[in-house]
């Protein structure tokens, strides 16, 4: 089931997540929902809070990078290959120069902007089934995911840029906020909230 991604200024995107058992009522389903959600809106990662859920949950297929012909074969298949489920993530270890990658979100529609990252992270978590694994990333995945990790930890890629460019996207946010953004897929606005 496709469901309304959650737009900039609702206070579920700034929580701090909460870790979940495995008998979280529709684990499965929850999963299975935010994949369909994200390929819907053409994303490469969604986190439970961008589906109004507070929980540390989210979701990676980075598929779409992997069609970018600047990138070595390698690297295009790895990229087209991984997909992934975190579920009560840590992040280990950030390491590595950090780089400039220009940066979108579905829950910030037509606002990209270049953010930087540290290029190397080891992350700790449960896959779907509660495995709990330790693993290393780098390149693109592991920017996918700290982008996907901050929102469990309730930071946007926008608190990530200077605070000349904040000023610069200050209007596209307040449209975001009161609704006046289209993007062709679903989404629940703040300002718009019980009307």
């Amino acid at each position: 089931m496709i469901l309304p991604i959650i737009g900039y200024g609702d206070p579920v995107l700034r929580k701090v997540c909460e870790d979940i058992t495995p008998n979280y009522p529709d684990l499965k389903q929850t999963i299975a929902n935010m994949y369909e959600t994200m390929y819907n809106a053409y994303g490469v990662g969604l986190a439970a809070p961008q589906v109004g859920l507070p929980i540390r949950l989210f979701v990676i297929d980075t598929a779409p990078f992997g069609e970018d012909e600047d990138l070595s074969a390698e690297k295009q298949t790895a990229l087209k290959q991984f997909k992934r489920t975190f579920i009560n993530a840590r992040m280990l270890k950030e390491e590595g120069d950090e780089w400039g990658f220009n940066e979108g979100c579905l829950s910030i529609p037509e606002v990209r902007e270049d953010v930087y990252r540290h290029e190397r992270i080891t992350m700790e978590y449960c896959d779907e089934d509660f495995n709990k694994k330790t693993e290393v990333f780098d390149g693109l995945i592991a920017r996918v995911i700290q982008h996907e990790y901050d929102h469990i930890e309730g930071i946007l890629f926008t608190d990530r840029i200077s605070s000349l460019k904040k000023q610069l996207i200050k209007k596209k946010l307040q449209n975001i906020m009161e609704g006046k953004t289209h993007p062709d897929y679903k989404m629940k606005y703040a300002a718009k909230k019980g009307r």
